[in-house]
């Protein structure tokens, strides 16, 4: 019956192991490599005004909060550390700005309120409870078995494992409780912005149809947020009471939105995605999303008369610009796509790091006297904006390489690596540029950097 004993307990550890998996959140670099991360000047720059308004409110506006957007299809959204991800699917199911304005909001709450750390402390203790537990339960089946008692022996055994399932219950309530927290803070965060909370209850009203279609019974207790119909209502209470619930988005902060979806669609689901996205197949966004759908289907020549169509339209729209540079890579046009990359840098008022990786990218297809020089001018300026942008890397390396500057190449291909999460390789490209670069120089430094990183556990 000891042996008996050993495995319960075993299994009860083993239970507790899978809760943390479950429940932990992830650390922040092991998030940002496990996850498919969308980068867009766009849609990064619209997000970024969507949000800070509200970190403000939730005073992490100095916090060096990071939003980065997830390539999945499901309508979610989850903090882990200082970073922020959100779905592609949020945004592009999305309809109006106020639903992801509610999004950020709700995950603000998170951070704003210690929630993870908070939820490792409840671990810690889920843990205790379940382990004490199972000690009473071998304490019960041991003696059992030396009394001669087998039904003791089976209370015991039933009492490790009740241990561990009231270890799990309780964990949950406490995830229910701080979804509800963060709900309320959310709603606090739009009221102090001057921002309807119709969008979260839209949101929620969404959740709650997603699950009656599916139509599984839920049991309240297994589940780590509240019920879709309770938030609905708890929010509805609090949104309505507020002076700005009816308050509409403007006009032009919608038309972002709608611009955005349409890249969305195009990008992830073709055509007639953007078709049903909206009504009015001749506005902007139908047309932006057919422009990009045409040039994702390899025909830069129909694309390019789609695109001027909108440059025409939009002269000052660095988007346009930038859409109009890559479809005249495409189309082996890298000079005429220097100049749209370099209008689309001077128009771009969020100063992304983007116009300046497609201009180098530009440059280097162009070729010339001074194409290489320009290029690595281009690539640095938009790496130090977007330092982790890995395939900015290899043309830094390439226009190194034209250059002749062996050792700034092998440097660059080491940063690729490292921030590909190849320790590795990083650390071998950088050895070998830092026998080529001069002591003591910033690069001689960084390689140096490079070479002592070792991955965290």
């Amino acid at each position: 019956m000891f042996l008996s004993a050993r495995r319960v307990f075993k299994s009860l550890l083993t239970g507790l192991v899978a809760a943390q998996l479950a429940f932990a959140p992830m650390s922040s670099a092991h998030a940002q490599r496990s996850v498919p991360v969308v980068r867009d000047a766009e849609i990064e720059a619209l997000v970024r005004d969507y949000a800070r308004p509200i970190l403000e409110a939730a005073g992490l506006s100095r916090s060096n909060i990071e939003i980065i957007l997830v390539n999945d299809p499901a309508f979610n959204a989850f903090v882990a550390g200082r970073r922020m991800f959100i779905n592609t699917g949020a945004l592009l199911q999305s309809e109006t700005p106020n639903e992801i304005i509610g999004v950020i909001a709700h995950e603000a709450g998170h951070i704003a309120g210690g929630h993870q750390q908070r939820l490792r402390d409840q671990l810690a203790a889920a843990q205790t409870m379940a382990i004490v537990a199972g000690l009473i339960g071998i304490g019960a089946a041991v003696g059992g078995a030396a009394s001669g008692t087998g039904g003791l022996a089976q209370a015991g055994a039933g009492l490790a494992m009740g241990g561990g399932e009231v270890a799990r219950r309780g964990l949950l309530s406490y995830q229910r409780t701080e979804e509800i927290t963060a709900d309320r803070s959310a709603i606090t965060y739009l009221e102090k912005t001057g921002q309807s909370a119709r969008g979260m209850v839209r949101t929620f009203e969404r959740m709650a149809s997603g699950l009656a279609l599916t139509g599984r019974q839920i049991d309240p207790y297994q589940i780590s947020h509240p019920l879709p119909r309770e938030r609905i209502q708890n929010v509805q209470e609090l949104a309505q009471a507020s002076q700005y619930y009816n308050r509409e988005d403007p006009p032009a902060l919608q038309r972002r939105h709608d611009m955005m979806r349409a890249k969305i669609a195009a990008h992830t689901q073709g055509q007639s995605a953007t078709s049903r996205l909206f009504r009015d197949t001749q506005g902007m966004p139908a047309r932006y999303g057919d422009a990009i759908v045409t040039y994702l289907s390899g025909s830069p020549a129909a694309a390019l008369q789609k695109v001027d169509a909108l440059v025409a339209a939009e002269p000052n729209n660095p988007y346009f610009h930038e859409l109009r540079g890559e479809v005249l890579i495409r189309a082996n046009r890298p000079q005429d796509a220097v100049t749209a990359f370099e209008r689309a840098a001077r128009l771009d008022s969020s100063n992304s790091g983007f116009m300046q990786f497609g201009l180098g990218q530009a440059l280097l297809a162009a070729g010339g006297p001074d194409a290489a020089g320009r290029a690595v001018d281009a690539l640095t300026q938009g790496l130090a904006r977007a330092p982790e942008y890995v395939t900015a890397y290899r043309y830094l390396a390439q226009a190194y390489g034209q250059m002749g500057e062996i050792a700034e190449a092998e440097l660059a291909t080491a940063e690729g690596h490292y921030y590909s999460g190849n320790f590795r390789e990083a650390r071998q490209f950088a050895a070998r540029a830092q026998s080529r670069l001069m002591p003591g120089s910033p690069s001689h430094v960084r390689a140096q950097d490079i070479i002592n990183q070792r991955p965290a556990n």
